[in-house]
């Protein structure tokens, strides 16, 4: 039995090891095609994934801290920083030093297992899903999301959640106007929405 070309594309297509790979081979002709860029190395690509979580509570409970930095190191696959407040805020109950929220900068082979999750796994989750928002840029070709809560992602048992939070998630690129920035993610397979 001959297995058609088509399949053959498609089993060379999940072979691939990392979206790294898509990248160089599919989307950076794809860019320049669609741009007119001269040079591969013009092609934008993702710097970062910078994911913030802000946990308020934190600052009067020490062990929500360190219950949301185990959950958001085992999405990420890196130990997570603290971020402490800057300054005193006595409408918050806040004090300069105290902990507010976590912080992971992805790069490199884990920011593109991470993306790859979000895009494929997490968001498809998200209750009444219809895509992501296509104003969310920040006119540098920056991308800003907001995730309503951690349960989306595999890595997360929902018996052993105590507390829902959300995070903020901004992947950083190189490009330098929001169309070729929204290109570059939806190449990746970011589902934007169509509104």
């Amino acid at each position: 039995m001959r297995v058609s070309d088509d399949i053959m594309r498609e089993v060379k297509v999940s072979e691939r090891s990392t979206l790294r790979d898509v990248y160089k081979e599919d989307i950076v002709p794809k860019m320049m095609k669609e741009f007119g860029y001269k040079n591969p190395h013009q092609v934008p690509r993702i710097e970062k994934i910078v994911i913030n979580m802000g946990v308020g509570e934190g600052a009067r409970n020490a062990d929500i801290i360190e219950q949301h930095a185990k959950e958001l190191a085992e999405i990420t696959g890196q130990k997570p920083i603290v971020t402490r407040a800057r300054r005193s805020e006595a409408g918050f109950k806040i004090r300069k030093g105290m902990p507010i929220g976590l912080k992971v900068t992805l790069r490199g082979e884990r920011m593109y297992e991470f993306l790859y999750k979000l895009i494929n796994l997490a968001l498809p989750r998200v209750r009444d899903f219809h895509g992501v928002s296509p104003n969310s840029f920040d006119g540098r070709g920056n991308y800003a999301l907001g995730v309503s809560e951690q349960l989306i992602f595999p890595e997360i048992s929902y018996d052993e959640v105590k507390r829902i939070q959300g995070m903020d998630i901004i992947i950083v690129t190189t490009s330098k106007t929001n169309r070729e920035a929204r290109k570059l993610l939806e190449f990746f397979g970011m589902p934007f929405s169509k509104s």
